[in-house]
C-alpha cells in the first residue's frame, strides 16, 4: 500500500525483485501492468527483468488490432496505436542519440528520432483523413435512416458482455460472437420488423471497458458517435460476472463522457440460465430490469416486445422479422 507510484519503477524494492524472481521462475515472456506506463519506466522494468514489459493501454491495443476486421475498424487501431507510440518514441533512439550527440549538440540520433517522429505524424494525418471519409460515408447513411423515420436502438455494455450473441438472437443473424474480449470492434446493423410498417434498426456496437484509454476514445469516436443516433440502449449486464456493478458503472461513466447519458435506457441482464448454478435468487418485477439469456434465447422474446412497447406505445407487439438495413 504505497502512498504514491514510483517514479523509476512504478512499483517498489521490494515488489521489483519478487518480479525479477517471477519473472525468471515461470521463464515468463512478458510483464503487463494494470496501469499505464511512461516509456521510461516501461524500459527500466525491462532493463531489471530482462523481459518485455507491456502496460494495460497497449495490451488493449494489441487485442484490438486482433479483433479488427473491417477496414475502417484496422484504421481506427492504427491510429490509436500511432497516437499512444508518438509522444513514447525516443526511447527508441535514446541509445543512438548518446552515442552520437554530445550535449548542447545535434547528433544522428536526434536527427533519426525527428526523420519518425514526422513520418508517423504524417501517417496519423492520412489515417485521420481516411477515416473521416468513412465518417461522412456513416453520415449520409444515417441521414437517410433518419429521413425514413426508422428509429435505432443500440446494444451497449462492457466487453464481453454477450452482446453479439443477443444481437444474433434477436436478429436471426450470424455476427461473430466469441467469449473474447473485444470479439466485436465494428458496428452492425439489422432491421427489425413488428409488421404494419414497424421497424426498427438494431445496432451492435464496441464493447466498453473501465479506464479506456484517451487515444482508443479518439481513434473510435467515429464509430461510438453512432450511438447519437439511438432513441434507446439497451445496457446489456453480465450476472455471471463477479464485478457487474463495478461494469455497469463504467459503462454508466462512458455513456455520460460521451454525452449519452440521457438517452432512454432498458438494462438487461444476461445469462439469467446460470443463476441457479450462480447462486443467485431474483425477482423480476414489471418495471424492473429484464433477465434473459443471450444463449437459449430465454426472455428475448419479452425483451422484443418490451422494446416494440417502447418505440411504439400505442400499439400491440406483432411477429418480428430481421434482415439487413
Amino acid at each position: 500500500n504505497r502512498p504514491a507510484l514510483d517514479a523509476r519503477y512504478v512499483v517498489g524494492k521490494g515488489k521489483l525483485h519478487q518480479l525479477v524472481m517471477d519473472s525468471a521462475q515461470l521463464s515468463a515472456d512478458m510483464i503487463i501492468f494494470d496501469c499505464p506506463l511512461t516509456s521510461a519506466q516501461a524500459h527500466s522494468i525491462a532493463e531489471e527483468t530482462n523481459v518485455e514489459v507491456l502496460d494495460r493501454n497497449q495490451l488493449i491495443l494489441a487485442i484490438f488490432g486482433q479483433r479488427a476486421r473491417s477496414q475502417v475498424g484496422r484504421l481506427q487501431v492504427e491510429l490509436a496505436s500511432l497516437r499512444y507510440e508518438l509522444p513514447r518514441l525516443h526511447k527508441k533512439f535514446e541509445g543512438l542519440s548518446r552515442i552520437t550527440g554530445g550535449i548542447g549538440a545535434t547528433g544522428p540520433g536526434e536527427t533519426k528520432l525527428e526523420i519518425h517522429r514526422r513520418r508517423v505524424r504524417q501517417r496519423i494525418s492520412h489515417l485521420e483523413k481516411q477515416i473521416e471519409r468513412h465518417t461522412r460515408q456513416r453520415q449520409l447513411s444515417r441521414r437517410r435512416r433518419q429521413e425514413r423515420g426508422v428509429p435505432v436502438v443500440s446494444i451497449v455494455g462492457y466487453t464481453n458482455s454477450g452482446k453479439s450473441t443477443l444481437f444474433n438472437r434477436m436478429t436471426a443473424s450470424e455476427v461473430t460472437a466469441e467469449d473474447l474480449l473485444f470479439a466485436t470492434l465494428d458496428p452492425t446493423r439489422r432491421r427489425v420488423s413488428f409488421g404494419q410498417g414497424r421497424e426498427f434498426v438494431l445496432a451492435d456496437t464496441v464493447g466498453f471497458i473501465r479506464d479506456l484509454p484517451r487515444e482508443l476514445m479518439q481513434a473510435f469516436e467515429a464509430t461510438l458517435e453512432e450511438l447519437s443516433e439511438a432513441v434507446l440502449l439497451v445496457h446489456l449486464v453480465d450476472l455471471a460476472n463477479p464485478d457487474h456493478d463495478e461494469q455497469v458503472e463504467s459503462v454508466h461513466q462512458i455513456l455520460e463522457s460521451l454525452d449519452l447519458h440521457r438517452l432512454p435506457r432498458l438494462v438487461v441482464y444476461n445469462k439469467c440460465d446460470r443463476l441457479e448454478e450462480l447462486g443467485v435468487d431474483i425477482v423480476e418485477e414489471a418495471e424492473g430490469p429484464l433477465f434473459v439469456s443471450a444463449r437459449t434465447g430465454k426472455n428475448v422474446p419479452r425483451l422484443l416486445e418490451t422494446i416494440c412497447r417502447s418505440l411504439w406505445p400505442l400499439e400491440t407487439p406483432l411477429i418480428r422479422q430481421a434482415r439487413e438495413p
